[in-house]
């Protein structure tokens, strides 16, 4: 079974410095039919202007992976981490027992095109912790590349739950396929291009919850990008 989320079925906020859409409930979206995915919470895609972004907050008790489409974001935590996240690379931020950080848009110039995923940990009251890693295009075109895991697998990064993250860029006509064990599921998050999976179409931006299907069959129909979630 597959269930498509389209794009232009999210919500949207649009505060003049950031434009962002939110695939579940989140802030003042709420959305009691779409609260979340299995340990989904949260699938942001954020757009903010050059020089702006995130004042310092806090979070508890979340996984949260950062996925940069275009620009550069700056991060600055509680932890003492301190880097600029770009393009192809993974950030993992545990909140655990609680952190507060800082994102902005270093830029004088150009805009910021971003993924925000929350996972909720296997258990509370983690140890706050930071991981950051690049996987370049060559890794991942044409297949499924692991970019995050439980067991920090294949290089990929550690996160807190069972979960398994690929990114992946197809080419047209490319076509990849990945297996679901009993009992798990998925969630498929484009980024951008036009794909078929198992007969059905999705485009930049849609997303689809996935259950009850054991083989996933994965083409391209143009340049495609994506982030597949295996989830418990």
């Amino acid at each position: 079974m597959i269930k498509i989320r389209k794009s232009n079925e999210r919500g949207h906020a649009n505060y003049g410095w950031l434009d962002t859409n939110h695939t579940f409930s989140f802030s003042t979206y709420y959305d009691p039919v779409n609260m979340g995915f299995r340990t989904l919470r949260v699938i942001n895609e954020d757009r903010v202007t050059a020089g702006q972004g995130f004042g310092t907050h806090g979070h508890k008790d979340m996984e949260i992976i950062s996925y940069v489409v275009e620009g550069a974001l700056a991060h600055k935590d509680s932890t003492g981490g301190e880097e600029v996240l770009r393009p192809h690379e993974v950030q993992r931020m545990t909140a655990g027992t609680g952190i507060r950080h800082s994102e902005f848009n270093p830029s004088e110039d150009d805009n910021l095109h971003f993924f925000q995923i929350w996972i909720l940990p296997e258990k509370e009251g983690l140890e706050p912790g930071y991981e950051q890693k690049l996987f370049t295009p060559d890794e991942k075109t044409g297949k499924l590349r692991l970019v995050a895991s439980k067991g920090g697998d294949d290089g990929s990064v550690h996160i807190n739950q069972d979960v398994r993250i690929f990114s992946t860029i197809l080419n047209p006509g490319d076509a990849v396929s990945h297996k679901l064990a009993e009992g798990r599921h998925a969630w498929l998050q484009m980024i951008e291009g036009k794909i078929e999976i198992n007969g059905q179409t999705l485009e930049t931006s849609d997303g689809a919850a996935i259950s009850e299907e054991t083989l996933l069959e994965i083409k391209a129909e143009s340049r495609s990008e994506f982030l597949l979630f295996d989830l418990n």
